[in-house]
């Protein structure tokens, strides 16, 4: 009776010791996806060939609210970067209407970015700029553009140029299709899954 006793005294010591570790666990988590890193899934072939449909891409956290040329990064393209044509799929969490987006930075505040030289490549403060993630054949861009980007805002493109709704598109758009740095999420920097994908981006 003793020791049945003092077990049945110490079974709710155990069980308030396990939803403690349940709630520190799920804590961690959270404070990982919101601070560290998060995963994202690509429903859409616009930043092909780089990033294919069905990918899952890992964006670095620790990296929101900043931006550099050539960093594929996710923002909250919401009142800047909406679809015109329907197009919620672009959204880089899946969803119709998904308020995130995964593209490009071809540009940053302050920069003049044009298309296209005479070489058929767009510059960047009069400097061609090299795109070897473009496919081959894919034109930097059938649409032209001459702008200076506003501090703080970022120009960005798909990687597969003739089916990616992007900067080119949305100038004309409320919020003018360039995005302000501090929508920017993450850096996009691995592809997690598929596993016969998995690598640094």
């Amino acid at each position: 009776m003793r020791s049945a006793t003092m077990f049945g005294r110490r079974r709710p010591h155990l069980l308030v010791a396990a939803a403690v570790c349940v709630v520190l666990v799920l804590v961690a988590a959270f404070g990982v996806r919101t601070f560290v890193v998060r995963p994202f899934h690509i429903p859409s072939a616009s930043m092909a060939p780089t990033v294919q449909p069905g990918d899952v891409v890992l964006v670095d956290r620790t990296a929101r609210g900043t931006a550099e040329r050539g960093e594929l990064v996710v923002f909250d393209g919401r009142g800047y970067f909406e679809p015109t044509t329907g197009e919620g799929q672009e959204g880089a969490d899946g969803a119709v209407g998904g308020r995130f987006w995964l593209k490009r930075v071809i540009a940053i505040g302050g920069d003049r970015v044009t298309c296209c030289g005479a070489d058929g490549r767009i510059t960047v403060n009069g400097e061609p700029i090299g795109e070897p993630y473009l496919a081959a054949g894919v034109a930097p861009s059938e649409i032209t553009f001459d702008l200076e980007v506003p501090e703080g805002r970022v120009f960005v493109l798909g990687d597969n140029r003739a089916d990616s709704t992007d900067s080119r598109h949305l100038l004309g758009a409320p919020g003018g299709g360039m995005i302000p740095v501090e929508r920017v999420m993450g850096r996009a920097d691995r592809v997690v899954w598929p596993l016969s994908r998995a690598g640094e981006l």
